[in-house]
């Protein structure tokens, strides 16, 4: 009988304790546990604590350093355009662990943040150890950000490990995802789509894509129209919009394949052009507008309605 696969986190314990640790690594899956699991192995990266112990060991300087801001301190706020604040920032204040992530009025990860992060990689290690680099949502950034870092992924610095959370590696260039070890942590199943477990904002727009087949091109333009405005609100918005579509697809195909149908190419077809919306808002800088309208007009075909 083959074994299981180790939980990620087992396989991210077992490089600690064997000290083989790669220069990248890719935690894909889950995003919120993705997220979680790089920071805690990035200050794993830096604890002195002895091999034998768990780490991070909270107690050590470097855990007390790179331990997050009392709940009443707001973490320091990046900003994509280095124009309001920083272009990366560290974890805790420990001087060798950086945080890079989209600024809050952004909807990527801007080459800028890539070159900022290598001007300080090419300086020592502050404190003498490894340096970490955790690059949060690493599927929205965009091409000019990817290439930068392939050149980091290409040549590392001595000591230094590069650690991407993704949701998604779709969106990330074949030659990242070969130069760095791949971790996926299990993305759990979504609530039934009109459930009351699912949030309100999912329930409405899967029943307005119930409708859709059937809606004239007027109605599904008029949806579009509102991801108008403030592009981050909007692409917020979009990629609510994309997430729910997906699973939606995904319900839709696997009642259909319960009835026995097998023609379900409306449905991959549509589920395809969602993945490139996807890549396009997140590294393009498309348009919300115009991405909510191709993932509609999709999703109608999809449902067998005239367009």
């Amino acid at each position: 009988m083959a074994q299981a696969a180790p939980e990620p986190m087992t396989l991210l314990r077992r490089s600690l304790e064997r000290r083989r640790i790669h220069s990248g690594y890719l935690l894909a899956g889950d995003a919120d546990a993705a997220r979680e699991a790089a920071l805690e192995f990035a200050r794993a990266l830096v604890c002195s604590a002895s091999e034998s112990a768990r780490r991070p060991c909270e107690t050590c300087r470097a855990c007390v350093r790179s331990a997050g801001p009392a709940t009443d301190e707001k973490p320091i706020e990046i900003d994509g355009t280095g124009k309001r604040g920083p272009l990366f920032r560290h974890i805790g204040d420990h001087a060798d662990l950086f945080w890079v992530d989209r600024g809050r009025d952004s909807t990527r990860v801007r080459v800028e943040q890539v070159r900022a992060l290598q001007a300080a990689l090419r300086f020592g290690s502050h404190e003498g150890g490894h340096r970490v680099v955790v690059i949060a949502d690493a599927e929205q950034m965009n091409d000019a950000a990817q290439n930068a870092l392939l050149r980091l992924l290409e040549e590392p610095p001595p000591e230094t490990t590069l650690l991407l959370s993704t949701a998604s590696v779709n969106g990330l260039l074949v030659t990242i995802r070969s130069r760095c070890q791949r971790v996926v942590f299990p993305v759990p199943r979504a609530a039934p789509l009109r459930s009351d477990a699912a949030p309100e904002a999912v329930r409405a727009i899967a029943l307005r894509l119930d409708r859709a087949s059937q809606a004239p091109l007027a109605e599904l333009l008029d949806w579009a129209e509102e991801y108008r405005g403030e592009r981050a609100l909007a692409a917020e918005g979009v990629q609510l919009l994309l997430a729910t579509s997906a699973e939606w697809l995904r319900e839709r195909a696997t009642a259909a394949a319960r009835e026995g149908r097998r023609d379900l190419h409306g449905e991959l077809a549509a589920f395809r052009t969602l993945q490139r919306c996807r890549k396009d808002l997140a590294q393009r800088n498309a348009n919300p507008q115009m991405v909510a309208e191709r993932a509609l007009f999709a999703l109608q075909t999809a449902a067998g309605g005239a367009r």
